[in-house]
C-alpha cells in the first residue's frame, strides 16, 4: 500500500468518525448554523447584521458549540465567533426551554464510548 493510499484511508476514516459524531450530538443542540466556511451546532446564538455599502456583513456569537472540523482534537468548545459576508442559514432544532432528548449515557453509546460510571462497574 502506498503512502497516498494510507493517507486517503486515514482521511476517509476521519470523515466517517466526524459524520458519526455529528449524528450522535445533533440532538443536544438548539441551533444548526451553516456558513460558507463552516457548520456549527450551538445552544445560544446571537446573529447581527452589519450593513456595508456593497454587501451585508454578519457577526455570529455562539455558546456551547460543536464545530464540524475533522482535524480538531476536540470539537465541542464553550464559545465561538464568526464573521462572514456570505449567506448564513440558521435552523432552530428545538424551542427555547425544551430539553435535549439525549442523555450523556445515550450519547456515549451512540458514539461507541463508555461513560466513567460504566468503567467503575
Amino acid at each position: 500500500m502506498s503512502h497516498l493510499d494510507e493517507l486517503d484511508e486515514f482521511e476517509a476514516e476521519l470523515e466517517l468518525r466526524l459524520k458519526k459524531e455529528y449524528t450522535a450530538v445533533f440532538g443536544l443542540f438548539r441551533y444548526c448554523v451553516l456558513t460558507q466556511d463552516a457548520t456549527y451546532l450551538c445552544n445560544k446564538l446571537e446573529l447581527t447584521q452589519i450593513s456595508q455599502p456593497a454587501y451585508p456583513f454578519f457577526h455570529l456569537k455562539m455558546e456551547d458549540v460543536w464545530v464540524w472540523d475533522k482535524n480538531r482534537p476536540t470539537r465541542i468548545i464553550p464559545r465561538a465567533e464568526a464573521w462572514t459576508s456570505s449567506d448564513v442559514t440558521v435552523e432552530e432544532l428545538r424551542a427555547e426551554g425544551d430539553e435535549p432528548r439525549l442523555t450523556a449515557e445515550a450519547l456515549a453509546e451512540k458514539i461507541g464510548e463508555s461513560t466513567s460510571s460504566d468503567d467503575d462497574i
